[in-house]
């Protein structure tokens, strides 16, 4: 996945460029790499071809990192979401026979979705620290206006 963006500041090897927010940002793996602008994303990354401020640049994010994060952002909460119904059906209908078995299953269900989401944030903030799942400057597209 590539994406266009000026070059807003550096900082040491790596470079603040402001791009355009899309929907597939939500599921990227990158997390705090990325922080939303009023208008448009802020995205740290990697800048080897010497990008300077002001610079229309190219990104590259890797495919699987944008794969990852879209399997970590929905699968795993939608997987929980399941069991939690099945276990709520199941299991806690049986030790509250007074208890709706649909409204168990709700209640567990969006208990372990719950419990999912915190561990998934847990996930995200380990993944933030790889190198590799931090975006790269491949190329300038175009230098800034010389004042």
């Amino acid at each position: 996945m590539d994406a266009t963006g000026v070059v807003r500041e550096l900082q040491g090897a790596k470079a603040i460029v402001l791009v355009k927010r899309e929907s597939a940002c939500d599921a990227c793996a990158s997390g705090s790499s990325c922080s939303g602008a009023k208008h448009g994303a802020e995205i740290e990354a990697f800048n080897p071809v010497g990008a300077a401020p002001g610079d229309m640049v190219k990104i590259s994010f890797k495919a699987f990192t944008y794969l990852k994060g879209s399997l970590l952002i929905y699968g795993i909460p939608a997987v929980a979401l399941v069991i939690g119904a099945v276990v709520g059906k199941e299991l806690m209908a049986g030790y509250w026979p007074s208890l709706d078995p649909d409204l168990a299953a709700a209640i567990t269900a969006f208990g372990f979705m719950g419990i999912s989401l915190l561990f998934v944030l847990l996930l995200i903030k380990r993944f933030e620290k790889k190198k590799e799942l931090v975006p790269v400057i491949e190329e300038i597209i175009s230098h800034r206006p010389v004042e």
